[in-house]
């Protein structure tokens, strides 16, 4: 049994709140997937500073293959599963009520917007990250420093950092 459904299940059978013990499963997967990840990352050896844009994105590439080998049933939904991701939905929905949305969509609006196809264990798309807003991210779920979350259209990616790899994705997760 996976750590996700184990802490599910004791959560659960705590009497824990069910929003909570959702959380709790979604840490699970990121938990499971930070260890089934952790022997690639430290296999490969260090990137030795540079400036080399290449050198960087040969870096992602080579750790995006490694890691898309290690998960080649990989889907939408393996982390953000559909009660997980109802979840998600109700806090962002949270984050957006009152003036926060005005916030959060105004500083959407000032980075470049994020469109394109996702899918999962694939690249993020090519363009500058935006960042997210912190009106938004105080709602969400902390994550490892290797991990984050961005918007691409009204879609929420779970994305791998060092491997700019699309991880798993909320369509329609932003109103």
């Amino acid at each position: 049994m996976n750590a996700a459904v184990t802490i599910w299940l004791i959560l659960a059978q705590n009497g824990v709140n069910p929003d909570s013990a959702l959380i709790a499963r979604f840490q699970g997967h990121v938990a499971d997937y930070m260890k089934s990840t952790g022997k690639i990352k430290s296999d490969l050896p260090p990137l030795k500073t540079t400036d080399s844009r290449d050198a960087v994105t040969q870096r992602e590439a080579e750790l995006a293959h490694l890691i898309g080998q290690s998960r080649p049933s990989a889907m939408q939904g393996d982390f953000f599963t559909p009660p997980i991701a109802k979840e998600f939905r109700r806090l962002i929905g949270i984050a957006f009520q009152d003036r926060r949305e005005r916030r959060i969509m105004k500083s959407l609006a000032h980075a470049e917007p994020v469109e394109g196809q996702l899918k999962v264990n694939a690249s993020y798309p090519p363009v500058p990250l935006q960042s997210m807003p912190p009106t938004l991210l105080a709602n969400l779920p902390e994550l490892p420093s290797s991990l984050d979350y961005r918007i691409v259209g009204h879609a929420l990616v779970l994305r791998d950092v060092q491997a700019n790899l699309v991880l798993d994705f909320i369509p329609k997760a932003l109103p």
